[in-house]
């Protein structure tokens, strides 16, 4: 995207025509299908309505980062990112180049670098909106920043590394509502008009009582940073944070936390307990596991098996199951009878030879800020703090299970004074052990 048209780019993700009422052939019912507001699910859009300009600033300069601050102007007419924060230098400098490249420029007077860069800039008084996109350790008092100067917020996922963190992003979210902030988070499955269709299908009943549940993200190793000369500790470490759980909360955080959504979503709550286990084979850097394999109960006989893996050469996959007692059902576009014969299918668009195209025509990335923006501007509010702070806890939760081999309940590690990370954040030694986690060994969380 170094070349992008800022008009083709809005033209092609964020005016393409969407719509659900095309969405496959209805299972027979009489009912009335509830719409997407009583359901409590985000609209579908074509894009943002228009309205008065809104101003944004990013949070975090690495590439998902600077990816969401695309996402935020694709998403509708009139949005602007108008300053950058980050740890480092460096990174402000690439992602106001890549701005540049396009004919979007941010002023460097609008641009601070260092640990309390994101105070300077939601400052700014002409600010509407901040996108947190850094490392998750640092999102709990970001977005605490963000409510107490009353900007409406994007923040991805995870929303926090600990208990304590989950706790003040709760805080946050009620404060949040309580002025009329809108917050949306980088939960983009929820706002992805397959997922959508589904869920609203196994709300009617389409197969029957939910009884079990899986959920899965195994791919290949993820990118690690070797240690330079000159860095020290706390550099080393911001650079290299998706291999520090205290920075990024592990993998089970990081990326599966998307699939524990899902299953929590269409469950409708969350789990009470959970027992697991995980380790460590091929890492080169930092203090993480390298798979987990997670049960988590929800009560009343139902169970959700929950594994995630990065490890090279291995099978891969992501996805989530839910079975109940009349199907199944993958959540993102398909349902099958007890005996394995698809009943429903999600109808995508077709492209110009009139095959179908296997995705959305607008990005769920695209379609979370557009959420964002219509709510700023129509009035129709939206906070998804508290839900993706929970689901977040229950990777937490599987975490700690695995690092401990113990059983977890829910009130136990809602309530706990986990706290990861250095007392004070400022560059130089860290006087931290990073050891990765025996099950087994006493722990206290």
């Amino acid at each position: 995207m170094k070349n992008i048209d800022r008009r083709k780019f809005i033209g092609k993700t964020a005016l393409a025509g969407l719509g659900i009422a095309g969405a496959g052939a209805i299972l027979s019912s009489c009912k009335r299908e509830p719409d997407n507001k009583e359901l409590g699910l985000p609209p579908i859009l074509r894009g943002a309505p228009k309205g008065k300009k809104l101003k944004a600033a990013l949070i975090g300069c690495g590439a998902r980062g600077t990816g969401a601050a695309i996402n935020f102007i694709s998403s509708g007419p009139d949005l602007e990112i108008v300053a950058l924060a980050d740890t480092f230098q460096d990174q402000i400098d690439a992602c106001r180049a890549r701005f540049a490249s396009f004919n979007l420029p941010i002023p460097a007077e609008n641009c601070f670098a260092g640990f309390d860069g994101y105070k300077k800039v939601m400052a700014m008084p002409d600010l509407d909106v901040v996108l947190l996109c850094t490392p998750p350790q640092f999102r709990p008092d970001h977005f605490l920043e963000a409510v107490q100067t009353r900007k409406h917020v994007f923040m991805e996922k995870p929303v926090a590394v600990d208990p304590v963190g989950i706790r003040s992003v709760i805080t946050s979210g009620k404060k949040a509502a309580a002025i009329g902030l809108n917050v949306v988070t980088g939960t983009q499955r929820r706002h992805q008009e397959d997922y959508i269709a589904t869920y609203k299908k196994i709300k009617q009943g389409a197969i029957g009582t939910i009884t079990s549940a899986k959920a899965f993200w195994n791919q290949d190793h993820v990118w690690f940073r070797l240690r330079e000369p000159g860095w020290n500790d706390m550099e080393y470490m911001i650079r290299n944070w998706n291999n520090f759980c205290w920075l990024c909360g592990d993998h089970i955080l990081d990326t599966h936390v998307h699939n524990i959504d899902v299953i929590n979503w269409f469950l409708g709550k969350y789990p009470e307990k959970a027992i697991g286990y995980g380790g460590r084979a091929r890492r080169v850097t930092g203090d993480q596991y390298d798979f987990f394999s997670i049960d988590f109960d929800y009560g009343n006989g139902v169970s959700s098996h929950s594994m995630c893996r990065q490890i090279d050469s291995c099978a891969n996959g992501t996805g989530e199951i839910i079975m109940g007692t009349e199907g199944y059902t993958n959540c993102q576009n398909t349902i099958w009878d007890l005996n394995g014969k698809v009943v429903w299918q999600f109808e995508y668009p077709k492209d110009e030879f009139g095959n179908p195209m296997n995705q959305t025509e607008i990005p769920p990335y695209v379609q979370e800020h557009m959420h964002l923006v219509y709510a700023i501007r129509t009035g129709d509010y939206v906070n998804e703090a508290e839900q993706t702070a929970l689901s977040t806890l229950t990777a937490i939760m599987g975490r700690t299970a695995a690092y401990t081999g113990r059983q977890i309940t829910w009130d136990e590690i809602f309530k706990s004074d986990m706290d990861l990370g250095p007392s004070k954040m400022e560059f130089g030694p860290v006087d931290m052990v990073f050891e990765t986690p025996i099950p087994g060994t006493p722990i206290n969380i």
